[in-house]
């Protein structure tokens, strides 16, 4: 499995829990991941095939491409965090 660099999204209301997305080139899925804050612990939440939702892959696709840029701009790679959020959260409702 091939995997691009992992990316912390949001935090959760409460500020326990962060998000953590990759991109699985090999099979072409968003990991979605999770660790508590403080904790350099990591846990597995789910795999998302880019079928299901070719926005969240390429949202995350393009959130790491914004890491790996020599004009790195925090503003842009904050804007874009918060298009990933969305994104994964309008999926997760749409499969309930």
């Amino acid at each position: 499995m091939q995997v691009e660099d992992v990316i912390t999204i949001s935090k959760n209301q409460n500020m326990i829990q962060s998000l953590l997305f990759a991109i699985d080139k090999e099979n072409e899925e968003v990991i979605i991941s999770t660790t508590e804050d403080r904790s350099k612990n990591i846990y597995s939440k789910e795999r998302v095939e880019k079928s299901a939702d070719n926005s969240l892959f390429y949202a995350v696709k393009t959130l790491t491409s914004l890491t790996q840029s020599d004009n790195f701009d925090l503003k842009t790679f904050k804007a874009m965090q918060k298009v990933c959020e969305m994104i994964y959260r309008n999926y997760q409702q749409s499969i309930k």
